[in-house]
């Protein structure tokens, strides 16, 4: 039995061994690291060479994070593995120590395999991490080298020797006679064997620039050139027409001449020498076509009215010509600088160009400065703004006087930022400004885009509104996008750094434990609104293709429909939140305080949405429901989360919130089916003959076509009224909205059934008696002086003189005109002392006391 457990241990061993010795972790990740570290050395020895070039600097230090973060990825793919070995030997616990009973062999050689293993994982992490604090100590390196190269082009000064002046001009026709030679030779040499490569690089290059601009001028149309005609242009109309004017141009040009440059050099047709060459010509003609460009559209020299900037004429051509010569003086030296350095001219030669070009550029600026381009009230010119002309004249100073005290590249860099920088800003103030505009109510209803969306699309005000909102936050961004990398490169900064810098913000920034990846974020959003997209999608095809056509329920239809709509959202809102990277296990915390915060301030909005989804579920009613909630009755018209919206029969909409609807009773006309009763109360005089009269109000009923067959029509004799024999028509409708119309048609046949049978419907009437009597007490009872005041006796003194006559009918109708005299009784009363008394009666009741 012993020999036979031992030939096991040995057999797991052998079988054990070499799957321990070789892992496959280990066998992976070895040969990177590798190749990591080679790659790490290769860059180091690179930068001892190199330190003196920034462009070279920004390279290597992109190189060099990215195999910082392919060590990282690399050590981190030995974490799982060590965990897993770190859990099984926890599982096979430590060896036995003296005296404590032997283990079995196989668990000792099981934990020295797994040991030796770890070790070696260990090793290689420890190698890893090192070249990484390697790397970050390369990077920190570059960093300072970089700061130094800058501040040592700008702070470095040359000793000036105004006397080699001639020489320098020498020099420079001799350089301008070198440059021609090479141009010359290349050009033959295009001619003689790269002719048709050239014209085919040149027609690509040119259909470029034309596709870009046939489809601007078909998208911007009229804004591209300002109108001659249009003397009072709005604010909006000339920032667009200045704004596109001056991209759209520029863009072409950049276009031709960057095709050019990439189809020369894929032909062939390009040495190194000419390629530098050319790449700095097209760069700077690009440069001073977009100023040109933005120079003439802001000023608009001759059409007076569409000129941005309220300044006058003979100012604003100054402006325009000093701001061109600035343009073609900058970037002549840029050209000249790039001459210099392929053809390796003399350093005095390039001091000296320097110094005289960046001089004249300090000039002009001092000139614009000085420039009176406004004018006051009384039509006196007026200078730029305190503030614009202190700025204008302090860059122009500093410029000329960096050149003349030898800090050459300060004044060229100075040069340099005037000419682009200021072209950029000015180019992204336009464009903020349009934007600002556009994003204004009702602006963009005016632009040639708000015109095309109405006239093809009938898009309301509204709308309108809302797409100049977003086309105003696109320009924004396209501003921000575009200018912000521009006016960086030209502060000392490489595309290798602003790639890097958008490259960490993309991929992701570390904020304490978080990291906020904007790339993650937009693509979350993105996956979100396309899963939102198919959910949209599917709820039509499901209700139009599938539900319509199996002749499903309104109301159903509209819960099912409802029911995928939010289900697909909160779907896709999961989906989103997985795709952006965020980690749904830190959110918990927050979940349970904003858990809290719903149930004290936002429990009504809970409320009603967990209402909402009550009646979702079990459908006490749906659309289409005639329902009776309170004083409110209608039909329903949607049953949201919130609430539902409830159209009364006058047309008004009601929007009731969902908990209103679960708390209080609500009765549904039309819950199972359409199927409803209406009563019909009549009353009939005394004295008519009841089974008659039963009849006639169930002919009445079974000739109403809305009415059910079955149950049929039933009438109640329901009892004795004060003045009529009280009857109660009931009726089965096969659709209980229809219960107005189905009402009015059989009061109207009853009404004329009783007519035609001499039927009669009798009115309420009553008799009110007075007994004398009673009425005597109340007259004596009453004070003679306030009796005499409620008959409102008067007296009239007359002449003495025969006794006068009892009035006639006309006195008594003369007294009471105000009554009906049919209804009315007129007593004489007598008279004395000239004055006749008489009391009018009418229906009992004593009225008043009138003289005749």
């Amino acid at each position: 039995m012993i020999r036979f457990a031992r030939l096991f241990v040995l057999i797991a061993l052998l079988l054990a061994g070499p799957a321990f010795a070789a892992d496959p972790i280990i066998e992976q990740q070895q040969p990177v690291i590798d190749r990591l570290v080679r790659d790490v050395d290769a860059l180091a020895a690179r930068l001892d060479k190199e330190k003196g070039d920034d462009i070279k600097l920004v390279d290597i230090r992109n190189q060099l994070e990215e195999k910082g973060k392919a060590l990282l990825n690399a050590a981190v793919a030995f974490r799982p593995r060590r965990d897993e070995i770190n859990a099984r030997l926890d599982q096979l616990g430590n060896p036995p120590k003296e005296g404590e009973p032997a283990e079995a062999e196989a668990v000792t050689a099981e934990r020295a395999a797994l040991k030796a293993v770890k070790a070696e994982i260990n090793t290689l992490l420890g190698r890893a991490e090192d070249e990484t604090l390697r790397v970050n100590r390369l990077l920190e390196q570059i960093s300072e080298l970089r700061r130094q190269l800058f501040a040592n082009q700008l702070s470095k000064r040359y000793d000036l020797n105004f006397a080699l002046l001639g020489e320098g001009a020498s020099e420079f026709r001799a350089e301008m006679a070198e440059l021609w030679r090479i141009v010359g030779s290349w050009w033959n040499f295009v001619l003689k064997f790269k002719l048709r490569a050239s014209l085919l690089a040149g027609f690509f290059a040119l259909a470029a620039a034309a596709v870009l601009v046939i489809g601007g001028r078909r998208v911007v149309g009229e804004a591209m050139r300002p109108d001659p005609v249009n003397l009072e242009p709005t604010y909006l109309s000339r920032l667009s027409v200045a704004f596109a004017s001056t991209l759209l141009p520029s863009a072409a040009v950049a276009t031709f001449l960057g095709a050019s440059y990439f189809f020369f050099d894929y032909f062939n047709v390009l040495r190194g020498d000419i390629g530098e060459l050319m790449v700095t010509s097209f760069n700077v003609i690009a440069t001073i076509v977009f100023i040109e460009r933005l120079a003439r559209s802001a000023l608009s020299v001759h059409l007076p009215a569409w000129r941005l900037i309220p300044v006058e004429n003979g100012p604003a051509r100054a402006l325009y010509w000093l701001v061109l010569a600035t343009a073609l003086t900058a970037g002549a030296d840029f050209i000249l600088s790039r001459v210099n350095s392929v053809l390796g001219s003399p350093l005095t030669l390039t001091i000296a160009k320097s110094f005289v070009l960046t001089i004249a550029v300090g000039l002009m600026v001092i000139a614009i400065s000085r420039l009176k381009p406004f004018h006051d009230e009384a039509g006196r010119p007026r200078r730029w703004p305190n503030w614009a002309q202190a700025l204008l004249l302090a860059v122009g100073v500093v410029t000329v006087l960096s050149a003349l005290l030898g800090y050459i590249g300060f004044a060229r860099f100075m040069a340099r930022q005037i000419v682009v920088t200021g072209a950029l800003v000015a180019t992204m103030s336009i464009g903020f400004l349009t934007a600002s505009a556009v994003s204004e109510e009702g602006a963009f209803a005016h632009t040639l885009l708000g015109r095309r969306a109405k006239s093809r699309f009938g898009a309301e005000d509204t709308t309108l509104d809302q797409l100049g909102l977003v086309a105003g936050i696109a320009i924004n961004l396209f501003m921000v996008l575009a200018g912000g990398p521009l006016i960086l490169l030209q502060w000392g900064f490489q595309w290798g750094d602003i790639r890097a810098f958008a490259l960490k913000i993309l991929t992701g920034v570390q904020v304490g434990s978080v990291t906020i990846s904007l790339l993650g974020i937009l693509t979350g959003v993105a996956v979100f609104a396309l899963a939102l997209f198919l959910t949209r999608w599917f709820q039509r095809w499901l209700d139009g293709q599938v539900l319509a056509r199996g002749k499903v329920d309104a109301g159903v239809r509209n819960s099912i429909r409802l029911a995928v709509g939010y289900a697909g959202t909160a779907v896709a809102g999961l989906i989103g939140v997985s795709a952006a990277g965020i980690d749904l296990s830190n959110l918990a915390l927050v979940a349970g305080a904003l858990s809290l915060g719903i149930g004290f301030g936002l429990q009504n909005i809970v409320s009603n949405f967990v209402s909402g989804l009550i009646l979702l579920a079990e459908r006490p009613f749906k659309v289409g429901d005639w329902i009776v909630a309170g004083t409110i009755q209608g039909t329903v018209k949607r049953i949201s989360v919130r609430a539902t919206e409830i159209e009364t029969f006058q047309r008004q909409t009601i929007i009731l919130p969902n908990s209103d609807l679960i708390n209080q009773a609500v009765g549904n006309w039309t819950h199972k089916n359409k199927l409803g009763r209406i009563d019909v109360p009549i009353g009939v005089a005394y004295g008519s003959d009841a089974v008659k009269v039963q009849e006639l109000m169930l002919a009445a009923a079974r000739a109403e076509p809305r009415a059910a067959k079955s149950p049929e029509p039933v009438v109640f004799f329901t009892g004795f009224g004060a003045s009529s024999l009280d009857f109660e028509l009931r009726v089965f409708l096969t659709d209980i909205t229809d219960q107005i119309a189905a009402l009015n048609g059989i009061r109207l046949r009853i009404l004329e059934a009783f007519r035609a049978n001499g039927v009669k419907i009798p009115f309420p009437q009553s008799e009110v008696h007075y007994p004398a009597a009673s009425r005597t007490r109340r007259r004596s009872s009453r004070p003679a002086r306030q009796r005499n005041r409620r008959r409102g006796e008067t007296r009239r003194q007359q002449n003495p003189g025969p006794a006068a006559e009892k009035p006639t009918l006309t006195h008594e109708k003369t007294c009471c005109r105000s009554f009906s005299w049919r209804s009315g009784r007129l007593s004489y009363i007598g008279g004395d002392k000239g004055t006749e008394r008489f009391r009018c009666v009418h229906r009992g009741r004593w009225k008043h006391r009138s003289s005749r």
